[in-house]
């Protein structure tokens, strides 16, 4: 026998594969993901997107002895949400701006990098940051989505298609394709999947007003195969496309003729989870919310509004529709069921059956039958979910709270738009039957905006954030305030229906949760800690090291040369720390470069020490503008800025707060800004089609009085930090 076939028996024995290349990744190797423990080669290691390692070198016993490996900081400050893909000894990682790098995975040499070069305009167009949440790999080829709505397919080699640039090693696109329509506000942050030779991409962009859709590109050509939309056209007239039939016999029912919807294309874009069964060749897409958010001012006629915050199943070579099952029914409060979805076979009573789960936003956690779409459960995973009491599993329907469509009224309602779990990835262990999710509590009042009317390429919630006019919180309410924000690891059980343990953290917006074969559950935090627990107990963290820098995206487990790794990003920006601005987390560094860090036993490398982030706080120029102004300056911010810069003006240092800027400080200077676009070109794009002369001179007003109103109370105490 020779010496190769010697080799790769011996490699088999233990029940591995023999190691594969980049150009040896296909669907057979990710089915049989588990035979090659040592890489990870899709966004959720497996198709069934569980995001369990089966490797086991570092356990509970030993978790204590990791240090890090390597580190490396990325070219920018923005958000890091990215799961990275490792095979053949090669890291694939992605940052703010949809740009890719490659890395020795063992060492962290830097081996190239590709920016898309996206107009930074189009960040104004982002809901939730400039994020991007990883590549896909296929037969040679690296997959990913830019935030301007293109694929791109870049060679996955470690030479080929590299061009030398400023002595940087730049790789070169092999094909890409427009998915979307650059004229709207569509974006594209989820990694692709790639199944039968078909790259699979969703799109994002329902606060702003678009119409959704997953399609499917050949990997090795980029021509489009199918196209499924995931709300019907709004003249109701077929698009050609794989969703027409569904539309006819199901969903154009559930619309009316009349409503923003009309204008708005009604939103349900498909900007995260998908999941595959190769056995039932179905795929599985999460959907997102309405635009707007307010069903009432969305489409009066009262509609389920399918396939709004639904999962659908499909046939990935055709997008044919096989079932869909709708978590929220006529959503009204940004619900979406994009979150994480993850595919099991579990005994629940005395049969095993084959099940989808999920915990959208809304906080019930849902087990389906896959194959039929049959609900079998339904449970609050957070019990201070308020705005359904039950899901009744008969109908398969919420049963909801009196008020909770703040059609009267406002309505505190728990979740709030960023959802009792959000994209941060949850992890399923075959070895407990536990499903680890990144729970948090972030209420929200729901008031019905009385004079919605739609702008193009803005937020459009037809929800009144401003709120009543009033005095500013003080310093003292807003730490109170944040307070209120929890964050929650739950262990849960879905057989039992309940959780089996949990771990409390006074933030949320926690990070992504991976399992491992050595008994742990690893989450990094807001407060920037990266922790590894026992995963069938729970309890202390069995070991905890500071990042430095929030760590919210999910991490992986690899293996090179015997040595098993865990590997993480960190980095500020994203939803939370974005829109929540500096009310909503503590400042706990300075908002440097993203990183990615790789720990390993016995590693020894160390960060640098950083100072607190600190802000010299002295208003731009003297106070001015009378109350009608001022008010009129705080709801335009409400309406249009605080979202990026914090509400209050208060930022969380991703963006710049606007408080301490230079721009405010003259009339003339603050138009150039936000009427002409002079900062167009670094994301701050032009207001001129939303805002008057008028209009920015009441913002800049309001921005100058909140400057002076903290520069106060910052003399007067210390700042919650």
């Amino acid at each position: 026998m020779g010496g190769l076939a010697l080799l790769a028996l011996a490699a088999c024995g233990d029940g591995k594969l023999p190691a594969i290349t980049a150009a040896d990744v296909n669907g057979d190797a990710i089915i049989n993901a588990d035979k090659r423990p040592e890489v990870w080669l899709s966004h959720g290691r497996t198709y069934s997107e569980q995001r369990y390692s089966p490797l086991k070198q570092i356990n509970t016993g030993n978790v204590n002895e990791i240090g890090i490996a390597w580190t490396t900081t990325l070219d920018t400050n923005r958000g890091m949400e990215a799961t990275p893909i490792v095979v053949d000894g090669v890291m694939y990682v992605t940052s703010a701006w949809s740009v890719v790098y490659a890395y020795d995975a063992k060492t962290g040499e830097r081996l190239w990098k590709f920016d898309p070069k996206v107009d930074k305009a189009r960040g104004v167009s982002a809901c939730c940051d400039v994020v991007n949440r990883g590549v896909a790999i296929w037969e040679g080829m690296i997959y990913v989505g830019t935030i301007d709505g293109r694929l791109i397919a870049l060679d996955a080699s470690r030479t080929e298609g590299i061009k030398e640039v400023n002595a940087e090693k730049v790789k070169e696109p092999v094909w890409q394709e427009i998915t979307v329509d650059q004229s709207k506000p569509y974006t594209i942050t989820g990694a692709p999947r790639v199944i039968k030779g078909k790259v699979l991409i969703g799109n994002g962009g329902a606060e702003f007003g678009v119409r959704g859709y997953i399609s499917a590109y050949d990997a090795k050509t980029g021509k489009m195969a199918w196209r499924f939309f995931t709300t019907p056209n709004p003249t109701k007239v077929a698009d050609n496309a794989a969703s027409d039939a569904v539309f006819k016999e199901k969903a154009n029912a559930s619309w009316g003729d009349t409503g923003e919807w009309t204008e708005t294309g009604g939103g349900g874009t498909a900007w995260d989870a998908m999941a595959y069964d190769p056995e039932l060749d179905i795929l599985y897409v999460g959907i997102g919310n309405g635009t707007p958010w307010n069903r009432e001012r969305r489409d009066p006629s009262g509609g389920d509004n399918l396939f709004l915050s639904s999962i659908l199943a499909l046939k990935p070579e055709t997008g044919e529709y096989v079932w869909h099952y709708q978590t929220t029914p006529g959503e009204s409060w940004d619900y979406t069921a994009t979150q994480h979805i993850i595919l099991a076979d579990i005994k629940i009573g005395d049969k095993v059956r084959k099940v989808a789960m999920q915990a959208p936003k809304n906080g019930f956690f849902y087990v389906l039958d896959r194959e039929t779409g049959e609900l079998i459960s339904a449970d609050k995973y957070q019990d201070n979910v308020n705005w359904a009491t039950s899901v009744d599993l008969a109908t398969g329907r919420p049963v909801e709270a009196p008020g909770v469509r703040y059609l009267e009224s406002p309505f505190q309602a728990i979740p709030g738009p960023l959802g009792s779990h959000n994209w941060h990835p949850m992890s399923f262990s075959p070895d407990t039957g536990l499903v680890y999710i990144p729970a948090q509590t972030i209420p929200q009042i729901y008031a019905d905006q009385a004079d919605f009317a739609y702008r193009p390429g803005f937020w459009n919630t037809g929800i009144e954030f401003a709120g009543a006019p009033g005095p500013t919180p003080t310093l003292n309410e807003r730490l109170a305030g944040r307070a209120a924000l929890k964050g929650q690891l739950v262990a849960w059980d879905p057989v039992a229906k309940k959780a089996r343990w949990t771990v409390d953290y006074p933030t949320p917006w926690n990070g992504g949760v991976l399992s491992t074969g050595g008994g742990l559950v690893f989450q990094g935090g807001l407060d920037g800690k990266f922790r590894a627990y026992d995963a069938a107990a729970g309890g202390a963290p069995l070991w905890e090291m500071d990042a430095q820098y929030p760590v919210m995206s999910g991490p992986i487990s690899y293996e090179i040369d015997g040595e098993q790794y865990i590997t993480v990003t960190a980095g500020w920006g994203t939803a939370l720390p974005v829109t929540g601005g500096g009310n909503a987390i503590p400042k706990i560094g300075s908002p440097e470069l993203g990183r990615v860090l790789v720990f390993k036993i016995g590693g020894t490398v160390a960060l640098e020490p950083y100072e607190v982030f600190q802000v010299d706080p002295v208003p731009a120029t003297e106070d001015f503008g009378s109350a009608a102004q001022l008010d009129h300056g705080r709801v335009l911010f409400d309406r249009n800025c605080m979202v990026c810069h914090g509400p209050l003006v208060v930022s969380s240092g991703a963006i710049q707060d606007l408080r301490w800027a230079q721009a405010p400080g003259t009339k003339e200077e603050f138009a150039d800004v936000v009427l002409n676009g002079k900062y167009a070109s670094a994301g701050m794009a032009s207001f001129a089609s939303v805002l008057t002369p008028d209009d920015a001179e009441s913002l800049r007003a309001y921005i100058i009085n909140r400057a002076h109103e903290d520069a106060a109370a910052l003399a007067a105490q210390t700042p919650p930090q």
